[in-house]
Formats: C-alpha cells, sequence, structure tokens
C-alpha cells in the first residue's frame, strides 16, 4: 500500500512539473481579457473545419467586447484560441504534451486523462472542441496590432489553421 502511495504522489508531482499542467489565465495576456456578457456590440459566428476557419480573418475594435459562438465542423478535435503568434507558439508546446500523454486522440478528447492530467483547457480566450460541439467565448479586445486566432493541435497551426485579427 505505501508503495502504491508513494508511486502515485510521484506521478502527481511529475504531471504537476509538466507544461502542459500549466493551461491557465497565461495564455490570453497581450491579446485582451475576458468580455462581460453586457458589454457585447455583436456575436460573430466561427465554424471550425479540418485545418481552416469560416471566416478565415475577423476585424474588430480596439476595446470592443465581441461574442463568439464557435462550432467544430470537422471531423477532427479542434481549437479556437485568441492570442499573439508567441503565445500560440508556446501553447503549440503545451497542446503537443497533450497528445503524447493521451488526452487528444484525433477527434476525440480523452476526458478522464485530461482531469487527471490536471490539463484542463479552460482558458477563457480558447474552446477545444470535438466534431459536432459549440461553445462561444466573449472577449474584450487591447489595441495590440499582433493578434491572431488559432488551432494548435499538433499539426493544424502548421497547416493553415489559424487567421489574423485586423482592426477598424
Amino acid at each position: 500500500m505505501m508503495a502504491k502511495s508513494a508511486a502515485l504522489i510521484g506521478m502527481v508531482m511529475v504531471i504537476m512539473a509538466s507544461p502542459a499542467s500549466a493551461h491557465g489565465n497565461k495564455h490570453e495576456m497581450g491579446s485582451g481579457q475576458p468580455g462581460e456578457p453586457a458589454q457585447v456590440s455583436r456575436t460573430i459566428t466561427v465554424d471550425m473545419y479540418d485545418n481552416y476557419y469560416d471566416p478565415e480573418k475577423l476585424a474588430v475594435d480596439p476595446g470592443e467586447t465581441v461574442k463568439f459562438v464557435v462550432e467544430n465542423k470537422g471531423q477532427l478535435i479542434h481549437e479556437f484560441n485568441i492570442g499573439t503568434p508567441a503565445m500560440h507558439q508556446a501553447h503549440q508546446k503545451e497542446m503537443m504534451t497533450m497528445m503524447s500523454q493521451g488526452v487528444l486522440e484525433g477527434s476525440q478528447i480523452n476526458h478522464h486523462k485530461m482531469k487527471m492530467s490536471g490539463m484542463t483547457h479552460e482558458d477563457p480566450n480558447s474552446v477545444l472542441l470535438e466534431p459536432g460541439q459549440s461553445e462561444t467565448i466573449i472577449w474584450t479586445f487591447n489595441n495590440n496590432r499582433n493578434i491572431e486566432f488559432a488551432c494548435n493541435v499538433p499539426g493544424h497551426y502548421q497547416a493553415g489553421m489559424h487567421g489574423d485579427v485586423s482592426f477598424k
């Protein structure tokens, strides 16, 4: 019993030290902040297909609060994530860890492994969706001119699944 407890504690410590367990609010820095529903100026529907978005580009005002309704219409897991290119690059490493640990399984998320590993993917600027799922994000943009939206599931960004956010 002691050996099992020690092994379990050791496993938890390794997982907690993993960069992927660091999923948290740090990801939205540089692109804005979670918005308040009462401040939403408009709703934008974003459909995710296998390795592209519709629309492929977004135009917003600095300070604008937008409600995004995001639906995965593809056959694979996809992410809609608002951030800077540097944030996406860092996040891609975390997503690779999620895949290598069996949390991401092509067309489904292993929610049990996600919960056990602490990789909850609950950032307010991002949704990770299985095929057919839909969720919303309410986001207030800052005035950073270097923002994009992207899918950071391994290989998807590199296949072209990203788009620019421009300012009106």
